[in-house]
């Protein structure tokens, strides 16, 4: 990871870590960088943006900086982030940007660079932007008259994502009432549209977006709401999304939750059932649970774990030629249609499979046994520090002898925020409890919580 750039972009509090004058700066250098040499054609770079009050302040900045230095900037407006990335993918232009800070609160964001395949930006080129942002790279050309860049609307681009996402169902939705939790982001509207076009009765919760809203006690990170939305309506299935719609978790008949591990294993059966799993492999992060590797070795599926961030998830699927993967948190990448997460795309399979097998969400789940889990999170004033300190290690250590061959730690750096995350997976909640807490304790204990 950069100085700037984490596992998903650079992303912090508006105008506090992440300002207009890096958004500004950032669109200058990439205009610059893609048109270096060119005569003919000028750079066609293609934005979109979520729901947060600060996503219009950074689009503006952004396409300031782009068409000054000679790039024609194509506005998607409010829509996903695989939106973006398919745009950039099928229509031939030299990158895309997303602005969105994904699941994290109204008042962060963040800028997404990806590629002219539509996958996240390869590091070699986030750490020039990283030294341009820092004076390294020293001044670089204005483009002056008629090579000045210009806007162009640009909302046909989303459209033709919500028709390709139709065009993949298999079978009509028709008699399925399906609830949406939209996160009041990028799903409010594209979500609706694509499960109402495919026939199914929607019940389309959190979809008022108001620019403080987004992910406010809704969407994936919040899904009790989704829960009691499909247990009072009697629901067949709900799906929930977070900010930009890059990740979903579902909910059963029965109102339980099914996460991105589970999400796995089922399609990842599926695939195996009909010979489409290539290389017999799933690709996880070291975050997924216990019991989702046992069950894969039950039915002969083998797996690769990655570090966390869909972007390494995808890295490894694409060196090895693997169609399936994804994380916990509902970042599922189905290689074959998508070069990101897709939370709509993941709604639109798990649809497949229920509908292919005739099998509810809770049955097609049932073979997976997940261990309990803890996770807490604890800002830090300096994560390398703190990761490094001998008395937190010697904490981990002994959490580690105690659970042996029945349990696991882990504790990492957020590639996103000031944050570690101390994961404990037991036999027994109440040992997963402890072992996280005295973890936690050390950390504060040694002064290294942020103040």
């Amino acid at each position: 990871m950069g100085k700037y750039f984490g596992t998903d972009g650079f992303r912090g509090e508006a105008n506090e870590t992440l300002t207009v004058e890096h958004a500004y700066k950032i669109g200058r250098f990439v205009g610059w960088y893609y048109g270096r040499g060119r005569r003919e054609s000028p750079v066609r770079v293609v934005i979109g943006k979520d729901t947060r009050r600060s996503s219009y302040m950074f689009e503006y900045a952004l396409t300031a900086g782009l068409t000054a230095s000679g790039a024609d900037v194509y506005l998607l407006h409010v829509t996903t982030t695989p939106s973006v990335s398919y745009v950039v993918r099928t229509e031939g232009f030299d990158c895309g940007i997303m602005i969105s800070a994904s699941h994290n609160p109204y008042y962060d964001n963040g800028i997404k660079l990806l590629n002219q395949n539509g996958e996240k930006m390869e590091e070699e080129m986030i750490l020039k932007v990283e030294a341009y942002l820092d004076g390294y790279s020293g001044e670089i050309p204005m483009a002056v008259k008629e090579k000045i860049g210009r806007t162009v609307d640009y909302a046909v681009g989303r459209n033709r994502y919500i028709g390709y996402l139709i065009s993949l169902a298999t079978r009509s939705y028709e008699g399925k009432k399906v609830g949406l939790d939209c996160a009041n982001g990028s799903a409010w509207m594209i979500a609706k549209s694509v499960f109402d076009a495919l026939g199914a009765r929607t019940y389309v919760i959190h979809n008022e977006p108001d620019g403080n809203n987004i992910n406010q006690n809704c969407g994936s990170t919040h899904i009790e709401e989704l829960q009691k939305c499909v247990r009072e309506n009697h629901l067949d299935v709900g799906f929930a999304f977070d900010g930009d719609a890059d990740r979903c978790l579902c909910v059963d008949e029965n109102g339980d939750v099914v996460n991105g591990d589970l999400i796995l294993y089922i399609y990842g059966r599926y695939m195996k059932e009909r010979g489409k799993l290539d290389g017999n492999k799933i690709v996880t992060t070291v975050m997924s649970n216990f019991g989702l590797y046992k069950a894969l070795d039950e039915i002969g599926i083998e797996y690769e774990k990655t570090a966390v961030g869909d972007k390494y998830v995808y890295e490894n699927m694409f060196s090895n030629g693997y169609r399936l993967g994804g994380e916990q948190s509902g970042h599922i990448i189905f290689k074959k249609y998508a070069t990101t997460g897709d939370g709509i795309l993941t709604a639109i399979k798990m649809m497949e499979v229920m509908l292919e097998k005739k099998m509810t969400l809770s049955q097609l789940a049932k073979p997976v046994t997940i261990y309990p889990q803890v996770l807490k999170n604890i800002r830090v004033k300096d994560k390398a520090k703190a990761m490094e300190d001998p008395a937190v290690k010697q904490a981990v250590a002994q959490v580690v002898s105690q659970l042996g061959d029945n349990g696991r730690i882990l504790v990492r750096e957020s590639g996103t925020e000031p944050l570690l995350r101390v994961m404990v997976e037991a036999g027994e909640k109440a040992v997963c409890e402890e072992c996280a807490e005295r973890v936690v304790r050390t950390i504060i204990e040694r002064g290294h919580q942020e103040d």
